[in-house]
């Protein structure tokens, strides 16, 4: 495989001081108030006249939103940031015109991600000193993993987790790490007992994050709900409720981040199957373990590291039936509810474990994957043995709560 630029981000904590927290709340406040004041403009000239506005009348929005006294405060933060909102909106619109997602919603103080864009023109990166606009000092970093030799930012985030944690993303471009190819394909099965179960016959268990961190999350929450609607010890009562949530999140990313990386390590081919994550999420039996095992996180995770190292990965159709068919002769078996772990094959009386045969079935489907022009993403009209479409998204766009016929 060739070696093509990729995009990398570094993510780091950072400390600021009382000056620069200060500046970065009211940039995040500016952010979020000129996304909703553009959404708010764009659904209004689409209700009354039909028209679809862009980017670049929202730019010129944001500049008479400058002009006027009640939101003149806007121009006191850095304008970078409030433009790169206006971006993310524009993408967010072109995703939903494509069904590929819901209608943008208004950002929220208290549930939605507080962040701040900055291009190269709005921070200073030089010697491992990262200076944003509009700041006298550099933001006090903890570099804990050196940046690539000559690594030069192209974008860089700043965010501020629910646990009042302070974070810098800095986003390189450069070539990918490409390692000894080592020949070797594996299949991957993804499971709740096992998260992960290889072709090799190994099985990596499902650690349980959130089961282990049970109980202490429950008192959290049944503190938090006993305290005062608006007062400060719930504010409090909530921050711990944020940071036992926090160490689930930071345990499980750990984990996922070692085993991918270990797999791309090890394998040139990787061949997985794929799963409507979304869809499984609306059943309340299964929606805690699945989201504790985060399997479109793993997902995630070995697409842009097979990118990283120069490695395959290879996606089968998610209608493929892995787990029932035999991998010895081939025989489909019947229903297999998902309490059934090992079968008979009827056709040759093999035993087979469920996720290992699964896992092998996924090996062998790989190069035909390939030979049909399937990969990470395949074709939306590609249609399985059953007749239903293969649409390689996790469940279908809902378009609620937008103006009638918003889109076209």
């Amino acid at each position: 495989m060739g070696a093509s630029s990729v995009k990398r981000a570094f993510k780091y904590r950072f400390y600021p001081s009382d000056v620069q927290a200060a500046e970065l709340f009211r940039t995040f406040g500016c952010v979020r108030k000129v996304y909703n004041l553009a959404l708010e403009a764009r659904t209004e000239a689409w209700a009354d006249s039909r028209q679809r506005l862009g980017y670049g009348q929202t730019s010129a929005m944001l500049t008479s939103w400058k002009q006027t006294a009640e939101l003149a405060y806007l121009g006191d933060v850095s304008s970078v940031p409030l433009q790169q909102t206006l971006r993310h909106l524009q993408a967010a619109f072109t995703r939903f015109w494509g069904n590929r997602s819901k209608y943008p919603r208004f950002k929220s103080k208290r549930k939605s991600r507080a962040s701040a864009e900055y291009m190269r023109s709005a921070f200073r990166y030089q010697e491992g000193r990262l200076r944003l606009a509009k700041m006298a000092e550099p933001l006090d970093v903890v570099w804990s993993r050196p940046m690539p030799d000559g690594a030069e930012p192209t974008t860089v985030t700043v965010s501020r987790d629910g646990a009042g944690r302070w974070f810098v993303s800095l986003l390189c471009e450069g070539i990918p790490h490409a390692v000894p190819d080592t020949g070797a394909v594996v299949g991957i099965d993804v499971g709740l007992t096992a998260l992960v179960t290889l072709s090799t016959g190994e099985k990596v268990a499902n650690p349980g994050h959130r089961r282990g961190e049970r109980e202490r999350l429950a008192r959290a929450q049944r503190a938090l709900s006993r305290k005062k609607e608006g007062g400060r010890n719930r504010a409090k009562a909530r921050m711990r409720v944020a940071r036992v949530h926090a160490r689930i999140a930071d345990r499980r990313r750990d984990h996922l981040h070692k085993l991918t990386t270990r797999l791309v390590r090890e394998n040139q081919t990787l061949v997985v199957e794929d799963l409507a994550v979304r869809n499984m999420l609306r059943n309340r039996r299964v929606a805690g373990a699945v989201g504790d095992a985060a399997w479109r996180e793993l997902r995630t995770m070995l697409e842009y590291k097979t990118a990283w190292y120069g490695r395959d990965l290879i996606t089968v159709d998610r209608w493929f039936p892995s787990s029932k068919l035999c991998s010895v002769c081939g025989a489909v078996a019947g229903a297999m509810p998902l309490h059934v772990r090992e079968w008979m094959c009827e056709g040759c009386g093999t035993v087979h474990d469920r996720d290992e045969n699964a896992a092998v079935n996924l090996l062998a489907a790989g190069p035909a994957a390939t030979a049909c022009g399937a990969g990470v993403r395949p074709q939306r009209e590609s249609s399985s043995r059953s007749g239903r479409s293969v649409v390689k998204q996790e469940g279908p766009p809902v378009r609620v709560g937008i103006p009638s016929g918003y889109g076209g």
